[in-house]
């Protein structure tokens, strides 16, 4: 599957986002390593601090499904001026169950995404450090 195609359904996602605080609508599409994907939506809560985001969203979807290795994930957030970025906790999550070279590809609009890895987004993670001295 193509970035293209992951940041559409990413996008779709977004119409199911529960954000009557923000407004802030976030869709995530986490494609796994068999093919699938997931779809992740943030849903917000008056509690800001228990409000959960469209990557981690997605991630655990996945992982109730019993799926384990992510290859790619695309973050939609049609409301933002310009593209946004997965937030560090979500980084963090990610990296868990992606190699440092699966795709990241954000943005507001498809005419202008980012794509880069998740070991841009997290460089010197230990768990990738680690992964690589074991080989």
């Amino acid at each position: 599957m193509d970035a293209q195609a992951l940041y559409e359904m990413a996008l779709q996602a977004t119409e199911n986002s529960y954000a009557p605080y923000s407004h802030f609508r976030v869709g995530a599409a986490l494609l796994c390593e068999d093919g699938s994907v997931f779809l992740g939506t943030n849903v917000e809560n008056r509690s800001y601090g228990l409000t959960i985001c469209a990557e981690r969203s997605a991630v655990v979807s996945a992982i109730a499904a019993g799926k384990r290795r992510f290859t790619a994930v695309a973050i939609a957030t049609p409301d933002a001026e310009g593209p946004v970025g997965p937030c560090g906790a979500c980084r963090q999550v990610l990296s868990e169950f992606m190699e440092g070279g699966s795709l990241v590809v954000f943005g507001h609009r498809k005419e202008e995404l980012i794509t880069t890895t998740i070991g841009a987004l997290l460089p010197q993670d230990s768990l990738h450090e680690l992964r690589e001295k074991r080989k």
